[in-house]
């Protein structure tokens, strides 16, 4: 590995050995399909389990497993001007480290995975399993290599969607457009934003928010123009209730966004060096470069050779509460439809939760026999100074009731992570578990007192007068409370005594 200064450059790339001439092992007892998060926590449990276990990871990617929150979060924020060799980022804690879960000598090479006397890991990269013939326990790959398995785990993800209007647009439109995910992905457009003067980015779920904060910040001191569109009023409006959509979308025009509501695309064309978005309601928008970030198709191409049952409702494999889809074949991640046996079928796209199904997935290939029920989480944060967590069905559409309090100094993701010590925030990697917490006797302030200041707060999602959903606002490392309180079920009649548990009227 190069080394520059003291620190070490981790270019996780397999690429010493032509792909060609790499021994590639015609059987293995555990099969990973896919290279990211979750297929590297099902490794990692299956070797907690089975000591010994030869686990071949096979992904499409040149890179080793990572994460990828980061590439849309912390890398932008780094002051290194090499960012995106290195790939290291500082967490909101200050430590720094690498994208990616391990280096690579952590790995056993594919060419002594029969060999290795204790078992290990081994990746084969830019490989792309086509095939599975389930009843012959055997994939072929995209050289037609093939690989026999005991026991084989899906953990395929999924493909960024692009819109219509730019798929039909042309080449120079699609030369133009970022479809964001990999890491090739941020450092493409990394380096379009410091040769362009304009950049607009689609979409105003969490993908986009948070690119678009992140362009925003670099725009105050490159003079960069970033416009985010989307056709909802606010950002995040799919997820967080109006006003609090409202409320980010002013905190998002902050870090020095222009932000265009209620767009809908008719069409992109290319003209004198631009492109031009002429939106449905007449409006014109010009450019240099377009981010679509308007959501993720799971990547199912093995179902028909495989004869597994795609869920119609939400896309992904369906899977039973086991994630098992069948007898020896599990699904994990964002590809997988399964059974929540709290808050039914459900397809979750967040690496926290690629880290809890990658793990259970790995656990129940050893014999473990465990339903889903622990929620996963997920995170995002809006720059170091807005930050949420959230934990089961966070959907606008269904009723809300949120208690707010007022925020102090240390109420922000920077804060919280300095304080926990974990800097990328996968709540679940920690393990925490809740205890009946002790009510906080502090009155909640009347809701007059902090009109349009929402400092810090908690907002419950209900579904039959049961809260399924919780956004912790500014409220951090009390994620196990949130989580009691949905495996629990329970009706409640006065959710202010709720949000007591979570001492937000505290300090």
């Amino acid at each position: 590995i190069p080394k520059s200064g003291n620190r070490v450059i981790c270019t996780c790339t397999v690429d010493s050995i032509p792909a060609s001439l790499k021994k590639i092992p015609s059987h293995a007892p555990y099969l990973l399909i896919g290279g990211g998060t979750a297929s590297f926590a099902a490794a990692r449990s299956i070797r907690a389990r089975d000591p010994g276990a030869r686990v071949l990871i096979v992904t499409d990617e040149p890179d080793l497993p990572y994460m990828r929150p980061p590439l849309s979060k912390e890398l932008w924020f780094s002051d290194d001007p090499t960012v995106t060799e290195t790939l290291r980022f500082k967490q909101w804690n200050g430590k720094e480290r690498s994208i990616y879960f391990q280096p690579p000598s952590f790995y056993i090479n594919p060419e002594e995975f029969d060999s290795a006397e204790n078992g290990g890991v081994a990746v084969l990269t830019d490989k792309k399993v086509v095939h599975m013939d389930v009843r012959g326990n055997k994939v072929k790959l995209d050289d037609d290599t093939e690989i026999s398995y005991d026991k084989c785990l899906i953990a395929t993800g999924g493909v960024p969607r692009n819109l219509q209007v730019i798929e039909r647009a042309g080449e120079e439109v699609i030369r133009r457009t970022t479809l964001f995910r990999k890491i090739e992905d941020f450092k493409s457009l990394d380096k379009a934003s410091r040769n362009i003067k304009s950049i607009t980015i689609i979409g105003g779920g969490f993908l986009g928010s948070e690119l678009a904060c992140a362009l925003g910040r670099r725009c105050k001191t490159s003079g960069l123009e970033v416009l985010q569109m989307f056709p909802e009023k606010g950002n995040m409006g799919k997820v967080l209730p109006e006003y609090l959509s409202n409320w980010t979308t002013e905190k998002v025009k902050r870090e020095g966004v222009k932000i265009i509501s209620e767009a809908l695309v008719k069409s992109v064309t290319y003209k004198d060096d631009k492109l031009e978005i002429q939106l449905k309601d007449g409006r014109l928008v010009k450019t240099d470069h377009i981010v679509a970030a308007v959501g993720l198709e799971p990547n199912v191409d093995l179902a028909k050779s495989a004869g597994l049952e795609v869920d119609s409702d939400f896309g992904g494999y369906r899977v039973n509460a086991e994630l098992q889809a069948r007898s020896n074949i599990w699904v994990a991640g964002d590809a997988a439809c399964f059974y929540d046996i709290r808050l039914g079928r459900r397809r979750v796209e967040h690496h926290d939760h690629a880290v809890v199904s990658g793990r259970l997935a790995g656990e129940n290939m050893t014999g473990a026999s465990k339903p889903y029920w622990h929620q996963s989480m997920f995170w995002s944060d809006l720059g170091p100074d807005v930050g949420y967590e959230a934990i089961g069905i966070v959907d606008s559409s269904l009723p809300t009731v949120a208690v707010f309090a007022k925020a102090t100094a240390k109420d922000t993701p920077k804060a919280a992570t300095e304080k926990s010590g974990t800097g990328i925030r996968s709540e679940s990697e920690t393990e925490d578990t809740a205890t009946s917490p002790v009510v906080s006797a502090t009155p909640a302030p009347s809701e007059q007192q902090h009109k349009d200041d929402y400092g810090k707060g908690v907002i419950f999602y209900l579904r039959d007068k049961v809260v399924v959903g919780i956004i912790l606002w500014n409220v951090f490392n009390r994620m196990p409370i949130a989580r009691k309180i949905i495996k629990d079920g329970e009706e409640h009649a006065d959710l202010n005594e709720v949000a007591k548990l979570f001492n937000i009227h505290e300090d």
